[in-house]
């Protein structure tokens, strides 16, 4: 089964590389993966989709925020493939729709607020439901983030390494936004399989770097037994940075509101404002701090989500 087209394109960034005066900045772009403006969750979708309906379920049931990208694109495959699509989403209500939940209404989801529930226990509730009624609910945890959802990125990674030989390039470091840990785990992973010798650094999002590390390697181990590849623990070389939490998930602040900006400045280019833009603002720390030389090479993973921006305009404004 084919949701996306790849290999996504790897970009050199020259302005910004050259506003930051740091290391010379690529970027991986599947911010414009799969449909619907894109995102890493596509890569992640062609694994669990595949499942759904290799099982014959009729409905797809995910979770996340109201601006989840991963609540996005679920919705636009359950379309696509004939699907109804329900998505439980934190907190109330909005009094206006905009950015993704305003697609997810246009995809025809069902969209069920939590409030003061637990998101896990509205999710059973409908599965018990649809059972009842004969249905055949396919559930998709947070992100996609599964052994079996991480597939998707250790593609991704052979897929990457591959271009870049291709071009003659070699990268030091690739740094990318990391919450549900399935994109980070796949990379890890696939650095691991096809021989990657640098760094691949994740800025935590939300988690703090031994939540988050835990994460990461338990679905790395569960998708590299699905590959039946023995992989040591050691093997797994897990990096995560999480001194860039700020105000908290989906709380916009100037380190991410100047990244965003700066970018879309130098290269034409948009973040999102939950994850790459957050990201972003860490590796412009970091190059601040003269963490990276001067000489290195460092590809950033654009993970998309900037359908999501104008949900955030109080915070980019």
């Amino acid at each position: 089964m084919k949701l996306i087209d790849a290999p996504t394109p790897i970009h050199k960034m020259d302005r910004l590389s050259q506003r930051l005066g740091g290391p010379e900045l690529y970027i991986k772009r599947d911010d414009g993966i799969g449909a619907g403006q894109g995102g890493n969750k596509a890569r992640k979708l062609e694994f669990l989709i595949a499942e759904a309906l290799a099982r014959g379920c009729d409905q797809l049931v995910t979770l996340g925020g109201p601006q989840s990208n991963h609540c996005r694109q679920t919705a636009l495959y359950a379309a696509r493939y004939g699907l109804r699509c329900s998505l439980v989403l934190r907190g109330e209500p909005p009094a206006t729709k905009l950015g993704n939940l305003l697609i997810d209404e246009l995809l025809g989801a069902d969209l069920h607020f939590a409030g003061a529930r637990s998101q896990a226990d509205v999710v059973d509730d409908l599965m018990r439901d649809m059972y009842a009624k004969g249905n055949r609910p396919y559930f998709l945890p947070l992100g996609g983030s599964t052994g079996l959802g991480a597939l998707g990125y250790v593609r991704a990674m052979e897929e990457t390494l591959a271009q870049l030989r291709e071009q003659e390039l070699e990268m030091d470091t690739m740094v990318l936004a990391s919450s549900s840990a399935g994109t980070q785990a796949g990379l890890a992973l696939g650095a691991a399989l096809f021989g990657f010798r640098g760094r691949v650094l994740g800025i935590s999002i939300d988690a703090s770097v031994q939540d988050l590390t835990t994460k990461v390697r338990e679905i790395a181990l569960e998708a590299a037994s699905l590959l039946d590849y023995p992989v040591a623990h050691d093997a797994l070389r897990i990096d995560i940075n999480a001194d860039y939490l700020g105000g908290g998930y989906a709380v916009v602040g100037a380190l991410e509101r100047d990244a965003i900006r700066t970018v879309a400045g130098t290269e034409g280019l948009l973040l999102d404002p939950v994850y790459t833009g957050r990201a972003m603002g860490g590796l412009f720390d970091l190059i601040g701090k003269h963490a990276f030389d001067r000489e290195q090479r460092i590809m950033f993973w654009h993970t998309g989500g900037a359908s999501a921006l104008s949900a955030f305009v109080t915070g980019l404004v």
